[in-house]
């Protein structure tokens, strides 16, 4: 949930999930229409698909992957993820590479970085025995010192190892993991499929409706609602389109 989603947003959903699902197997019973439906507000409908097959797969293991490789084997799950499940729920050695800590990194290299250095970096960097307190740390130093803007460079307590110390060009633009300024919402293909996935949050909307409740030309919605259907996050029998059963 917290992936392009901020935390006040995503808690009460969170809470609202656990009532609903309370573990995997539940979560997997249920129809992927009733997931998207708890999922409306969080935005990203795909990755309320992924949770849904995540927890299918889960199921079907009988129990939840401890390791790199299982993790990533899970729908939805990439390299952050899978590395975070590992360092803060099962408190393995695992370094975690986030668009705060992968500024940190670059900075501190001085240099832009690709995915492989960034997180080898981080990986050289990790004290064993307590990842928890470490990601979260190198997580805190990016958020709230280290910042994409106005960084607070005087008050770092890694200003002495710093390559760049916000002095010239911020090597952190460009550099792998390290998050850009998201497009606008408004009058986006991401508006244009919420609302249809809204509107059928309560009952089918007929094919002839699709570009009237998308609120965009009739090309324009029949491409997205065959993207919506190829993907799983609806369904549509020709005549009418209604959420996964």
């Amino acid at each position: 949930m917290l992936q392009q989603t901020q935390v006040p947003r995503a808690i009460p959903k969170y809470l609202q999930f656990l009532q609903a699902f309370p573990s995997p197997a539940s979560c997997a019973a249920a129809p992927l229409g009733d997931v998207l439906r708890l999922w409306h507000g969080l935005g990203y409908p795909r990755r309320a698909r992924n949770l849904h097959l995540a927890a299918g797969r889960v199921t079907e293991l009988g129990s939840f992957p401890d390791t790199l490789a299982g993790l990533l084997e899970l729908p939805g799950v990439g390299q952050y993820t899978a590395r975070a499940v590992l360092a803060f729920a099962f408190e393995a050695d695992a370094a975690v590479v986030d668009t705060n800590i992968a500024r940190v990194f670059a900075r501190v290299d001085g240099q832009r970085l690709t995915p492989r250095r960034v997180q080898a970096l981080a990986d050289a960097a990790l004290p064993r025995g307590d990842p928890w307190l470490w990601n979260q740390s190198i997580m805190d130093l990016g958020a709230t010192t280290c910042r994409p803007t106005n960084p607070a460079c005087t008050d770092c307590p890694v200003h002495h190892l710093c390559s760049w110390s916000g002095v010239g060009d911020d090597p952190a633009i460009g550099s792998a993991g390290v998050s850009k300024r998201q497009g606008r919402f408004d009058g986006s293909e991401r508006q244009a499929r919420g609302r249809l996935i809204r509107a059928l949050q309560t009952a089918p909307v007929m094919v002839t409706g699709v570009a009237m409740v998308m609120q965009r030309g009739e090309a324009m919605s029949q491409r997205l609602l065959h993207d919506l259907v190829h993907e799983g996050l609806v369904m549509s029998d020709g005549v009418s389109i209604r959420l996964p059963e």
